[in-house]
């Protein structure tokens, strides 16, 4: 592509791309059109006011050419009569010759036109020195008398409205550019607080919204907010119906439970006791997979202390499990989070851990952006083509890890699930400490 290499430098915002898209061709052409006639304006009227001082410059020079070599007072004295007519100093250095030179800045317009002009309507040899003194013109001229040191106002031979029209130029663009950003802020801000909400729900949090800005931008703003309320009606009406449920397979499984209690002491009786325990089990986790967790309201939580509990408490069950939380110089610990699904989700993770293997160590790494919290086991792992498997709901993938130990499949969906309402993501991948598997948890803070 052409102008591939241009792609980095442009602005990455919207605001900062319709502010140049506005500004740009307004800009642009004030540069063009101004330059173009500042220059004309110079080289034109720079010209035409220098021509008479080269015609009262020749005038002088032929008036010296005239007088006898030897009478040096009559040439002072006509230099010293014309000096005030024309608006000029002259001093004639006697018997002395020089060597050619211009003196000029390079951005000096003028002054290049002003030289030119005089170098061809001159006949002398000619110095021209714009540098020494920037309000005035001195001159060398080479005549027969000697060497001719001449001194003029820099404003006889320069226009000055150009500046003025320059400075024009530059306060209308500022006032312009002022104008343009006031009016694209005032446009911007309903998109950028659009993308905010849609962010913070986006991490299981509902802030407030109204619609503003233009009539596109409204009716984006009123999409969402309809979209969110039904997606919110949707999971509350999943979370009552599977709460229904639960409670009245809860009411048969009590008295089943009862029942057995009554009995006599069995290996039937202790089976059927373990099925009653898995089945609560299991309803519990469907009914905490259909929650999702987005009821929770976000607060600042302390996240060091919280996975601090966390491994204490499963160590206290006799885990084999440790942690080392590593944070930035003077970061604060608190962060914005749902506490009971994050605890929920770190849970899981352990209480997998804890299934298929004899040691766990967990490592939070709390950054500016972002909070990291892996968890790595010694365990038999999972195969590199059934990790994104592992993480759908109702999959099982205990022939590659331990027939024996119990459970319907919903302990990495749930935690999976709870980290992407925080924005996050859920890794699945081979442990480099300890062999196992490792399963690491990224959540923007």
């Amino acid at each position: 592509m052409i102008f591939a290499w241009i792609k980095p430098l442009l602005p990455r915002s919207l605001f900062g791309r319709s502010l140049l898209i506005l500004l740009f061709p307004v800009v642009l052409l004030q540069l063009i059109v101004g330059m173009v006639f500042i220059q004309r304006h110079f080289e034109k009227v720079t010209t035409q006011m220098t021509r008479p001082v080269a015609v009262e410059l020749n005038y002088i020079l032929e008036r010296l050419d005239r007088l006898d070599d030897s009478d040096q007072e009559q040439a002072q004295a006509l230099l010293d009569e014309y000096a005030t007519p024309f608006g000029m100093t002259f001093r004639l250095d006697q018997d002395s010759v020089f060597s050619p030179y211009i003196r000029r800045y390079f951005y000096d317009l003028s002054g290049r036109e002003m030289i030119s002009a005089l170098t061809e309507n001159i006949d002398h040899d000619l110095s021209v020195d714009l540098t020494s003194d920037w309000r005035r013109v001195l001159l060398d001229i080479q005549t027969s008398k000697g060497v001719l040191s001449v001194s003029f106002t820099r404003d006889r031979v320069s226009a000055t409205n150009p500046h003025q029209l320059l400075v024009l130029m530059i306060f209308a663009s500022m006032l312009l550019t002022i104008i343009s950003v006031l009016f694209l802020r005032n446009q911007i801000r309903p998109i950028r607080e659009l993308a905010r909400v849609s962010e913070a729900f986006g991490m299981g949090r509902t802030e407030e919204f109204r619609p503003a800005g233009a009539i596109e931008v409204r009716r984006a703003g009123y999409a969402f907010l309809t979209m969110r309320s039904r997606l919110e009606r949707q999971i509350e009406q999943r979370t009552q119906m599977l709460s229904g449920v639960s409670h009245d397979l809860k009411t048969p499984l009590t008295r089943m439970k009862l029942s057995l209690a009554m009995m006599d002491e069995s290996e039937e009786v202790t089976q059927l006791g373990r099925d009653i325990n898995d089945m609560e089990e299991m309803l519990e986790l469907f009914l905490d997979f259909a929650r999702q967790d987005r009821v929770e309201a976000t607060e600042q939580v302390n996240i060091e202390e919280l996975l601090r509990d966390l491994v204490g408490n499963a160590a206290r069950t006799g885990q084999n499990v440790e942690l080392e939380f590593v944070a930035e110089p003077d970061r604060s610990r608190s962060i914005l989070v749902r506490p009971t699904a994050i605890k929920r989700a770190v849970s899981n993770l352990l209480s997998n851990a804890s299934k298929y293997a004899d040691h766990c160590h967990v490592r939070a790494e709390l950054r500016d952006l972002k909070l990291i919290i892996q968890v790595d086991d010694d365990g038999p792992g999972i195969p590199e083509d059934k990790r994104e498997e592992a993480l759908q709901p109702f999959v099982r993938l205990d022939p590659s890890r331990n027939q024996e130990r119990a459970g319907v499949g919903l302990g990495l969906a749930i935690t999976a699930d709870i980290v992407r309402a925080h924005g996050g993501q859920l890794e699945l991948r081979q442990s480099e400490e300890l062999g196992g598997l490792r399963a690491s948890i990224t959540i923007p803070v």
